[in-house]
Parts: structure tokens; C-alpha cells; sequence
């Protein structure tokens, strides 16, 4: 389903090129979930914005589920992402003139989905927030804009879940509502998860964790769990 071959991604800084991955190659199979861990400054959060096609990268490749991101012109790959890859970030990205419930229906409107108001209220219900669908962003607590944001990434079915930090905001208890929603959610839909977390809680629900030091995979094992 995701496949990284020889990723490398070089950005100038003062003058001279600092290389943030260095020649990373990875492949991850359909439906299973995978913890991207490292200390800060590794490029877990660069990668993922690679495989999500955010940015380009200096050199690699990227291919998802049989087609090579990397050299799809942008308008294509905006088409592409929206069908194909769900994407959580840390800071929630909701849109603050929007309800929760017009928050979560945008993928699906962009789609041309019909029952994008409806899908999107059933999707608010799954994540505890059948009650707040009419609600703004500024008047939900951060876990609620969390779970806004998870449903959100869901709503067009994608194969690809791709998640930043996704309890790096969020207080303990918080953070563990939204682990046991994205592992049920992901259970359900079956869809490829791809996390990038500090949290080792998180991260010991992976079937696999890779770690990164100095923009290099230091290692790639199965969980203990």
C-alpha cells in the first residue's frame, strides 16, 4: 500500500543544504498500523508529510497503493490525497467559521457527495459528538476538536490514515479517548495507519514501530504488544 524507496528530502538553511531524511526506504502493507517514533528533529514529522504529498522530496520515491506521488502535478495531487489519504494533524487545522458537523462534511463535499451533511453527523455520532455537531471550533475543548478532526480524516472512507502527533495537545485522559477512537476507527475501516507520536502508549498499540534518528531509520520491529 506505501511504499518509500530511497527518500531523501534536503532543505537550505543559512546558506548551506541540511538534510532532514537521508535516503529512507520503508513499505508498509494494507491495514497494518505503524509508530513512526525518534527524538525531536528526526524527521518523523517531514516523512509524513512526504507520504501524505504535502511537500516534495529532494530525491525518492513515493508510491501509494500502485501510484507514484511524487511526480503528480499538485492539482492532481490535491484530488488524489482527498480521496485516497485522511490526515490528522497535532494543531486539529479545524476551519473556525465552521460547525463541527460543516468541519467534517468539507472532504465529502469536495467529493460531490450528496449526504456529505449526513455522513458527517454520523461520523460526529461514532466519536461522541452527536450533541455538539453544531458547535464551532472555538467553542469545543481541545480532546473535542481532536475528535472532530479524527472524524474528519474518516469521512471519505480513505485506504490511508496519516496522524501528526495526534494526543500531543491533549491531557492523559484525553489523549487515551482519542487512542481507543482511532484504534476503533481504524479497526473498522480497515484503512493503513501510519502514526508519528512521543507517546509510548500510542505508540505500544502499533503492530510495527519504526524509529528515526538523524533523519535515518535507526530500526524497524514488531511491537511487543
Amino acid at each position: 500500500m506505501i511504499s518509500v524507496k530511497n527518500l531523501t528530502m534536503r532543505l537550505a538553511a543559512g546558506g548551506q543544504a541540511v538534510t532532514i531524511l537521508d535516503d529512507v526506504s520503508l513499505d508498509i502493507p494494507t491495514k497494518q498500523m505503524v509508530a513512526i517514533v525518534g527524538p525531536s528533529g528526526s524527521g518523523k514529522s517531514t516523512l509524513l508529510g512526504l507520504i501524505a504529498g504535502l511537500d516534495k522530496p529532494t530525491s525518492g520515491s513515493i508510491i501509494l497503493d500502485g501510484v507514484d506521488i511524487t511526480g503528480l502535478p499538485e492539482r492532481e495531487m490535491t484530488r488524489y490525497r482527498r480521496q485516497k489519504i485522511g490526515y490528522i494533524f497535532q494543531s486539529f487545522h479545524l476551519i473556525p467559521t465552521l460547525t463541527a458537523q460543516e468541519n467534517v462534511a468539507v472532504p465529502l463535499e469536495l467529493n460531490g457527495d450528496p449526504g456529505a451533511r449526513g455522513r458527517a453527523e454520523e461520523l460526529l455520532a461514532a466519536v461522541g459528538l452527536r450533541d455538539r455537531s453544531g458547535h464551532y471550533p472555538v467553542q469545543l475543548s481541545g480532546g473535542e476538536q481532536q475528535r472532530v478532526a479524527v472524524a474528519r480524516a474518516f469521512a471519505c472512507r480513505p485506504p490511508i490514515l496519516l496522524a501528526d502527533e495526534p494526543t500531543g495537545n491533549l491531557d492523559s485522559a484525553t489523549g487515551r479517548q482519542v487512542i481507543d477512537l482511532l484504534l476503533g476507527l481504524n479497526r473498522d475501516h480497515g484503512s493503513s495507519l501510519v502514526l508519528v507520536t512521543h507517546d509510548a502508549a500510542l505508540a505500544s498499540h502499533a503492530e510495527r514501530i519504526v524509529s528515526l534518528r538523524d533523519g535515518r531509520i535507526e530500526s524497524d520491529k514488531p511491537s511487543r504488544r
